[in-house]
């Protein structure tokens, strides 16, 4: 038989539990990369740890990595929704018509790396309101932005410069890549990332691939096209916008959006130092891994810039985004082409 006193334990402890619950929000977070890459290390060591430690344990985050709850190209109407994700990694690349404001990022050639590309995306969203308006009429609001690495080329063949892609076929993901290698003189092929791009390199159905240093380092690309010329100046515009549900976050105390802030901080502090430490390890392990590496001089990457036409064709597509009826397309573009000519200087 239970005593009085028993009791009251009891009863005390199934109330604390309560209230501690009560007071816990745990937010269920979804990515399409698996974990164990440099972005998504960093987000759940650095700035997922910072949100509990800055709420002092109020908010807790489930996170599905892999695609497990959903595929990039459905991370947007996924979090937007209701019932599965409260927070994403949205990649605006992948959802146009959505964000078309973002696709301009993609249209530089060249640009900032490490901190000052964190630098740059802050700077964009601070002082170009219509950015955040659109991700807001998408029903989420941005916590985080995270950057992506300079672009690489990775080719079958010996690569003395980027004039040796003239008549070559070269494959990209972007459709601002693809018109800039085709103003370069190169052969746009399109092909699904993975195991089919690896079959056309080993068959000479392809000559190469353009695509951001760490997605080819991540699939080993320099097995199969080993000679690969880069530098950090050369732009991907690559943005992973980790965002949450909008009602969720106007859900949320002033307390806990605080906390997330201070967390956001806490992260933007380190990201570029530690992107530049993830560069230099990638080449040396490209290096190690028998691939011909070589960093561009910058009066090369001036070549690929002018090459490239980037202004002909930023001018052409704001044209037709104007034409779909897309507002401060324009004004837009100028903005951002002001900030990242201020950042690069």
């Amino acid at each position: 038989m239970i005593k009085p006193v028993g009791i009251l334990f009891i009863v005390y402890n199934i109330l604390l539990v309560n209230i501690v619950s009560a007071q816990t929000k745990t937010l269920i977070y979804t990515d399409h990369e698996p974990l164990g890459n440099m972005r998504t290390s960093f987000i759940k060591e650095v700035f997922f740890s910072s949100i509990e430690n800055e709420s002092n344990g109020r908010l807790k985050i489930e996170a599905h990595w892999g695609g497990e709850l959903s595929i990039s190209y459905d991370a947007l109407k996924t979090v937007s929704g209701e019932g599965v994700a409260d927070m994403a990694i949205v990649v605006p690349e992948y959802t146009p018509n959505d964000l078309p404001l973002h696709q301009i990022f993609k249209s530089f050639p060249v640009g900032p790396s490490g901190q000052k590309q964190v630098d740059f995306f802050r700077c964009v969203y601070a002082d170009i309101p219509d950015l955040t308006n659109e991700l807001s009429n998408a029903n989420v609001v941005n916590l985080l932005t995270c950057t992506g690495y300079p672009t690489a080329f990775f080719s079958t063949k010996p690569l003395r410069s980027l004039e040796d892609i003239k008549g070559k076929k070269w494959r990209t993901a972007s459709f601002w890549h693809r018109d800039f290698l085709k103003n370069a003189g190169a052969i746009p092929v399109t092909i699904p990332w993975g195991e089919k791009v690896y079959e056309a390199l080993q068959t000479d159905a392809l000559d190469g691939v353009m695509v951001n240093i760490d997605s080819g380092h991540d699939i080993k690309l320099q097995k199969v096209a080993p000679n690969i010329l880069i530098s950090k100046e050369l732009w991907l515009g690559h943005v992973y916008l980790l965002v949450m549900n909008k009602n969720t976050w106007n859900g949320l105390s002033k307390e806990d959006k605080d906390a997330i802030q201070r967390a956001a901080e806490t992260a933007y502090n380190s990201l570029g130092i530690v992107m530049n430490i993830s560069f230099d390890t990638q080449i040396e392990d490209l290096q190690k891994d028998g691939a011909k590496v070589r960093i561009l001089k910058s009066e090369e990457v001036e070549q690929w810039k002018a090459a490239t036409r980037y202004k002909e064709l930023q001018s052409a597509w704001v044209k037709q985004q104007e034409d779909k009826g897309v507002k401060n397309i324009d004004v837009t573009m100028k903005k951002v082409s002001t900030i990242i000519n201020d950042v690069t200087k």
